[in-house]
């Protein structure tokens, strides 16, 4: 667990630490005992400053701050609700190392966090070299997203993994070397490892050992911010916890009732008892069941709330692909959302919705999923099903590709069998490479070779979006009821609905009210029929 270090007061001048570091004068003494904090970077000259500030024009300071471009925002901007977010989660910033010798004391900020020092180890057992590099470089970024350090990366060319230790018995002498040499608290495999195989590895090299699995639950808790999302976050990780319950010494013994003080219990209390770890799977169980019940109770909520563009057959879109693609920031270019964005993996774990419009008036929405990795665990496909039905239940599936990464072949691969497992593969599905500013175009061209439905955008630069919204125009389902009807002016909303939700081939305006002729869906069909044009008129 990462470790908060608060500090109580800093003195107010670099100077009065010397090499002894012991002299503290009677203004410093009188600061510690002051309710107020001040963080490392606040050493200044107290005279000094008090001098200035008198000689400062309030109104001129702020007039400055407006129009100075070193503050970094102008007057007229203003925070969005992924800014505020984004620096919430910034509030607990990292650093590599704590001691308390002086020059590192200087580095600390007040509620800094403490970076677990990690090592990697793979097992290769198929593809190629290119492919196990790319598996462990992002194995190092989910790890570095959860916090920590990555101080060597290991992996081993076999088979099949060892089914006592995952790695070989001369690999893990290998990783007990590394670890006692660059001190590192923890081990990172790149798989999911059973219970037994944890165990006696960590016997092996005395310390935390971590699968991929766990790493990735553990990214999910940090960034998730809907009760929704913590109920979906929090099942997985009983789910995944459940099968690994571990105690340790007294933990391991009967639970039984009787006297105080006695081992074995009074009388009544002899027998088999309950063990610990029977008692916590229990309690696991219980809670995993009231969590599917909150989850089922959401999941009407969500139904119940878009229950009207059902009705109304407003047609959906459900931007997804591999996490860190720019998904989110797709969305704010098209519609001004607003939400998160972070160059860091599964940045957005809630899903986002918002309606926009065609060129020619047509209502839709786009909707942000949460984002895929390779081999995503089951715990989290299961725990986020509700959610990832919108995937499913989609008209059109916008597919965000990473142009720049290094195998997007393998990302797009790993995406479509997420797609398959949640039964979502038969939604058509619009190809969009992101990041061309930095792709390199070769790159850029194979994948349009491969997927002939595809389009090349910069969620940066903005470069490529006329294009992605002609591609999501033209694959939105279109209305099939071909109408025609003499609208009186007293009902402009039946127009204003076949603008919004149908597609107005031609209108006229004539004495009696507005002849339209249109292409709409069955419900808004129903309320045309009574205006229905007669046939000597059309």
């Amino acid at each position: 667990m990462p470790v908060v270090v608060q500090w109580e007061a800093m003195t107010a001048n670099r100077h009065e630490y010397d090499d002894g570091a012991a002299a503290i004068d009677s203004q410093s003494r009188a600061r510690r005992t002051s309710d107020i904090e001040l963080r490392d970077d606040s050493f200044f000259d107290e005279p000094a400053l008090t001098e200035a500030i008198d000689g400062v024009d309030i109104h001129d300071t702020q007039q400055g701050a407006e129009n100075d471009p070193a503050w970094g925002v102008d007057a007229e901007d203003s925070f969005d609700q992924g800014d505020y977010e984004l620096d919430e989660r910034n509030a607990l910033r990292r650093v590599p190392g704590l001691s308390t010798e002086l020059e590192d004391v200087t580095e600390v900020e007040y509620r800094r966090l403490r970076l677990e020092r990690v090592v990697l180890v793979g097992v290769w057992t198929e593809g190629t070299v290119e492919d196990a590099d790319n598996s462990l470089a992002e194995l190092k970024l989910l790890a570095e997203t959860a916090g920590s350090r990555v101080f060597d990366a290991l992996s081993q060319r076999r088979q099949k993994p060892d089914p006592a230790t995952y790695i070989g018995p001369g690999k893990v002498d290998h990783v007990r070397m590394v670890v006692a040499e660059t001190g590192a608290d923890t081990v990172i495999c790149d798989g999911e490892l059973s219970p037994s195989q944890l165990r006696n590895l960590e016997d092996r090299v005395k310390v935390k050992v971590v699968d991929r699995t766990a790493l990735i639950l553990d990214i999910f808790a940090q960034h998730a911010r809907s009760k929704e999302g913590k109920a979906q976050v929090e099942l997985a990780q009983l789910e995944y916890l459940k099968q690994r319950l571990r105690g340790w010494g007294g933990n391991l013994s009967r639970q039984a009732g009787g006297r105080v003080g006695v081992q074995g219990g009074g009388i009544g209390g002899r027998g088999p008892g309950e063990t610990k770890l029977e008692t916590d799977r229990r309690r696991i169980t219980t809670r995993v069941a009231k969590l599917r019940r909150e989850l089922k109770h959401m999941q009407t909520a969500r139904v119940t709330k878009k229950a009207e563009r059902v009705r109304r057959e407003i047609p959906s879109v459900a931007i997804a692909g591999y996490t860190n693609a720019g998904k989110s920031s797709l969305l704010n270019r098209l519609t001004g959302a607003g939400v998160l964005v972070e160059d860091a993996l599964f940045a957005t774990l809630d899903p986002t919705t918002r309606r926009t419009t065609t060129t020619d008036g047509r209502v839709y929405t786009l909707s942000d999923t949460v984002g895929f990795v390779r081999h995503l665990p089951h715990q989290l496909v299961e725990a986020f099903r509700s959610t990832l039905e919108e995937v499913a239940e989609a008209d059109l599936v916008v597919h965000v590709v990473d142009g720049s990464h290094a195998d997007p072949e393998g990302q797009i691969a790993a995406v479509r069998e997420v797609f398959a497992e949640i039964e979502a593969d038969h939604v058509p599905e619009l190809i969009v490479i992101n990041k061309s500013d930095v792709a390199d175009p070769l790159v850029i061209s194979r994948l349009l070779a491969r997927e002939p439905h595809a389009v090349v955008v910069s969620a940066r630069t903005g470069a490529g979006f006329d294009d992605v919204l002609a591609a999501i125009e033209a694959d939105l389902p279109h209305p099939t009821i071909e109408v025609d009807a003499l609208l009186p002016y007293l009902r402009g909303d039946l127009l204003n609905k076949i603008h919004e939700h149908g597609e107005l081939l031609s209108v006229e305006h004539v004495a009696e009210g507005s002849r339209v002729h249109a292409r709409v869906h069955a419900g808004l069909a129903g309320e045309l029929a009574a205006y229905a044009a007669p046939a000597a008129t059309r």
